[in-house]
């Protein structure tokens, strides 16, 4: 890269000889000025006033134009003998964090290359320092007749150097913002950050210059002798009449664009409460020849069955325990007969009724019967 400026950069007592190179170079493509007529060029040509002739760059000089219109002329050597000490040199002045500078300050950048062998030592020595402190230089130079501000960062392996505006050079942000006093609710934040997040980042590397990609294919083509591509019409923008609509119609598209439904918040789920302990799901019918729907229910009802056994059995142990020993072969008989009907009608009823009732119902059953049984023998 062609250096445009050749110098040092004072750091204190140490002196670094650079070259300033330009970081950026424009893409634009440029037009030429023709007479529609006859497509000649059209030429600025420079004249001078006094003697109405073309004058050629050696006869050009400088000149101050005061108030009164005169001109007072300014030659090089009265700019030479100007008092600036960074006439050749980038005066670094102090170091401060970078947060600290304006962004409405940054103008120009350039790089700061390493002029010959003896430079590369303190070039390295200021690179270091900058990235070890996590600050930048600010520093004074001059260049094209007037003395500017710049800042140096690390870039990488190598110090570039930010033109910067003076502060005096910014203009305060007066009557830009709105007059009238807006209010904005937090679900219309909500929506703005939520269309934010869905937008998230993007590497710089992938934005390019579509405009001057569209002109360069109307250039090809009007030079081949084809017809220009038509540019694609886009809807016209609606007005907006309701913000929380348009904020949502936003965030729906932009979703969209960055992959569909994987972006879309998940449905919200069902909530069901649950019923409360003790209080059956169904009620069960008490016969029926069709098989259980689940494996559960099916698991309920033998442990039902088993229940309703046992509490048979134990009732009437119970009762045969009570009749005296002269009836106890007669007792006995009662009881078997007694728990076999039992069991069946506990059986029968087991899917619909507790443990707890199918012994009181086996008890109840074996003391009405055992009796009778007594007094026909």
């Amino acid at each position: 890269m062609r250096s445009i400026w050749n110098g040092a950069i004072s750091f204190g007592l140490v002196s670094i000889p650079i070259k300033l190179v330009n970081a950026t170079e424009s893409h634009a493509v440029s037009f030429r000025q023709i007479h529609t007529e006859d497509g000649g060029r059209i030429r600025y040509r420079k004249v001078c006033e006094l003697e109405d002739r073309e004058v050629t760059q050696a006869e050009i000089g400088k000149a101050y134009e005061d108030a009164d219109g005169s001109m007072v002329p300014i030659t090089d050597e009265d700019l030479s003998h100007l008092p600036i000490p960074t006439a050749r040199t980038i005066e670094i002045v102090a170091f401060v964090p970078e947060e600290r500078i304006d962004p409405l300050q940054m103008g120009a950048a350039y790089y700061l290359a390493a002029s010959g062998a003896p430079a590369a030592k303190p070039y390295t020595l200021l690179r270091e320092a900058l990235k070890r402190s996590n600050r930048v230089a600010i520093a004074k130079f001059a260049l094209r007749g007037r003395e500017r501000l710049g800042m140096l960062r690390v870039v990488g392996d190598a110090i570039a150097m930010h033109g910067l505006l003076w502060p005096d050079e910014v203009r305060a942000p007066e009557g830009v913002a709105p007059d009238a006093g807006v209010t904005v609710r937090d679900q219309e934040l909500d929506l703005a950050d939520a269309l934010m997040d869905t937008l998230g980042e993007i590497d710089l590397a992938d934005l390019h210059d579509e405009y001057r990609e569209a002109l360069e294919e109307v250039i090809a083509a009007k030079s081949a002798g084809e017809t220009p591509p038509e540019a694609r019409e886009e809807a016209a923008p609606g007005k907006v009449l309701d913000l929380m609509a348009a904020l949502e119609s936003s965030v729906r598209a932009a979703r969209e664009s960055r992959g569909g439904e994987e972006d879309a918040p998940a449905e919200e789920a069902e909530v069901r409460s649950l019923r409360e302990r003790g209080t059956p799901s169904r009620q069960t019918p008490k016969e029926t020849g069709g098989k259980k729907s689940t494996s559960a229910a099916a698991k309920r009802t033998a442990a039902k069955k088993t229940a309703g056994r046992t509490a048979g059995k134990k009732a009437g142990e119970k009762a045969a325990a009570k009749e005296p020993a002269k009836k106890t072969a007669g007792t006995g008989t009662a009881t078997k007969s007694t728990t076999k009907s039992t069991t069946k009608s506990t059986t029968a009823k087991g899917a619909a009724t507790t443990k707890t009732a199918t012994r009181s119902a086996a008890a109840k059953s074996t003391a009405k019967k055992a009796p009778s049984r007594k007094r026909s023998a």
